[in-house]
């Protein structure tokens, strides 16, 4: 299957980071997602039950991170995409979590996996 859905730039306020000053305040994070699903019976239907309902992903990452609090870009990678594979059924993803001005010189960093089969 080739068809995906996307969310991209998708804003979360939690608690994040190493350092003991990062586990006192929220920071912003900024979550990509790709995620194979087959969008041809909702693109024949119109229906929405027939399709993977994005707000409701998206709800799902924020609510995943904001109680995960993670240490970790990484850790935090890892879990959000089993729990988004268990929870929506979905076989393929491709996730990237960026932290916007954890290096000054940078605009962001972060991390990009790909878990699943496509």
């Amino acid at each position: 299957m080739a068809d995906t859905v996307l969310i991209e730039g998708l804003v979360v306020e939690t608690v994040v980071g190493v350092y003991d000053w990062e586990r006192e305040v929220t920071q912003n994070l900024v979550i990509d997602l790709e995620m194979a699903w087959d969008n041809k019976v909702p693109g024949t239907t119109d229906d929405v039950a027939d399709a993977l309902d994005y707000a409701a992903v998206s709800a799902r990452v924020e609510s995943c991170l904001q109680a995960l609090k993670p240490k970790l870009l990484e850790y935090g990678a890892e879990v959000l995409a089993q729990t988004l594979r268990d929870e929506f059924g979905i076989e393929w993803l491709r996730l990237a979590i960026r932290k916007p001005g954890a290096v000054p010189a940078a605009q962001s960093v972060g991390v990009r996996i790909e878990r699943g089969v496509r």
